[in-house]
């Protein structure tokens, strides 16, 4: 399969024209969820398969908030399975209660935890 032709936006930070597709798999797909637009996550999804996907994001270090509930939503899994979920609610107790990095409850929406 071609290598998908995501946005140069999305790795601002890095040289795109050296990013290895294989090597660097997970990066890319946090950075895709993270960053791109619907037509990247598709491409990504053709790409990597759902399975590797799914894989990433649920061990990833760190994803925002909307991320972790937009990738489960999609692969159909619960917030607390993502391992940034967990150990974000674990560091939230030593976080101010407005930080937008951490997660507050369960209960609050992305807008309240902005303070949107």
């Amino acid at each position: 399969m071609d290598k998908p032709q995501f946005e140069r936006r999305i790795f601002w930070d890095v040289d795109f024209d050296k990013l290895d597709y294989e090597k660097y798999a997970n990066f890319i797909i946090e950075r895709v969820f993270e960053r791109g637009d619907v037509e990247d996550i598709r491409q990504c999804r053709r790409y990597y398969g759902d399975e590797k996907i799914s894989d990433a994001l649920l061990n990833a270090k760190f994803l925002l908030l909307r991320t972790i509930y937009f990738a489960a939503a999609i692969f159909d899994k619960e917030v607390e399975d993502f391992k940034c979920y967990k150990e974000s609610v674990i560091a939230r107790n030593n976080t101010c209660k407005k930080c937008p990095l951490y997660i507050q409850t369960k209960e609050n929406t992305i807008y309240e935890i902005l303070d949107l």
